[in-house]
């Protein structure tokens, strides 16, 4: 017999202390079961002590490589740096990650996210799965190395941003977000044979792209109402606001809009709505057989 079940995953984990409080309260709350966590976030010491400390279950972690904004884990990833030793942002680095061929800037993402995984796997937090800040894991520079570093730790389960453009009238998005949301759709699809070539893992279907912004009830029960039978993940952003933000590249990261996330992920409805509708939370699977 065929069910529903549902991964919640809360991405950026480690982006900073506020952004960290909302999703433990979020996965202590029984909502959140999974989470993705940003190796050089200014907040990742006390993600990992906060994971460290605490006994949780049914909760899976995986890695969110990060390749657009901070500081990188390894030593001089050039061409991947500005002048000022930190990574160039979203737009510029996604315009680099577009690039094929180049096998130096490849070389250098293949060393970059090897230490990002490196680094997690030396605290013993073990790593169910791998997706990328702003889905730099699907861009065509990154890809392939994501595939192989993946391969290389035993990592079983990868992100793939494929998802369908919603119809409903509860959607009613801005071109902006649309035409993201379909950009990375479709390295998604791109990325899907190739994934599933290499022997890992993906979920059945992915939700997300299209809820940026617009991360409410009415929205979720829309995704939720005809959420088919197998294996799904939701991406969210849950966090709290950071009340003293300092100006850092990740300054953006715990505002407003995470902390309503937060708040529509601890509606007692969106409960009321999983119950009725027989979808069944669940981490990441350790076995994806």
């Amino acid at each position: 017999m065929t069910v529903k079940r549902l991964i919640i995953n809360a991405d950026d984990l480690g982006a900073d202390e506020a952004r960290n409080a909302g999703i433990f309260e979020a996965i202590r709350a029984g909502i959140v079961t999974s989470a993705s966590i940003l190796p050089n976030g200014p907040g990742y010491p006390d993600a990992l002590k906060k994971i460290q400390s605490a006994s949780f279950k049914n909760v899976s972690w995986g890695v969110h490589l990060n390749l657009s904004e901070g500081k990188p884990v390894s030593a001089n990833p050039l061409p991947l740096l500005g002048p000022d030793g930190v990574f160039l942002g979203k737009v510029p680095s996604q315009r680099l990650l577009m690039r094929q061929g180049d096998r130096d800037l490849e070389n250098e993402i293949a060393r970059e996210i090897d230490a990002q995984i490196t680094l997690l796997e030396t605290s013993g937090i073990p790593l169910s799965h791998v997706d990328g800040h702003q889905h730099v894991h699907v861009f065509p520079a990154v890809l392939r190395e994501m595939i192989g570093v993946a391969r290389k730790h035993h990592i079983p389960w990868v992100r793939i941003p494929d998802e369908p453009e919603p119809t409903s009238p509860d959607f009613t998005l801005p071109p902006s977000v649309r035409e993201e949301a379909r950009f990375f759709t479709r390295l998604g699809q791109t990325a899907r044979p190739l994934i599933a070539a290499s022997g890992l893992h993906a979920t059945d279907y992915f939700y997300g792209l299209y809820l940026k912004g617009y991360f409410s009830i009415r929205s979720l029960e829309s995704v939720l109402r005809c959420l088919p039978d197998g294996l799904t993940e939701l991406m969210a952003h849950p966090g709290r606001v950071t009340e003293n933000p300092l100006e850092t590249p990740f300054s953006s990261f715990s505002t407003p809009d995470r902390e309503g996330e937060l708040e529509t992920l601890l509606n007692t409805k969106l409960r009321i709505i999983l119950k009725e509708r027989k979808i069944i939370l669940t981490p990441f699977p350790e076995n994806p057989c």
